[in-house]
């Protein structure tokens, strides 16, 4: 059984996580050639252009799915619990 709490904080935690690697590269402006590469090796051309980074919008994006991430985390333990009653 999942506690579905703590399934969420964790799942929400690591989604934030990697958002905020995420904005930190577009801070540091290593961002667009990091998803130029990812597109690469899936044999894909690029049509995204990473824009400027912007404080404010880097937070929205890791409170953001920090919660969507909690969420589905919550969702995915209740699931789960539900599926392996005894």
């Amino acid at each position: 059984m999942f506690d579905k709490n703590k399934t969420g904080m964790a799942f929400g935690a690591m989604v934030a996580l990697v958002h905020l690697i995420w904005s930190i590269a577009v801070a540091i402006g290593f961002a667009q050639t990091w998803i130029n590469f990812v597109f690469s090796v899936h044999f894909l051309n690029n049509p995204f252009t990473v824009s400027a980074f912007n404080f404010t919008t880097a937070i929205t994006l890791i409170i953001v799915t920090a919660i969507v991430g909690y969420v589905v985390g919550w969702v995915f333990a209740y699931i789960w619990n539900w599926a392996h009653k005894k």
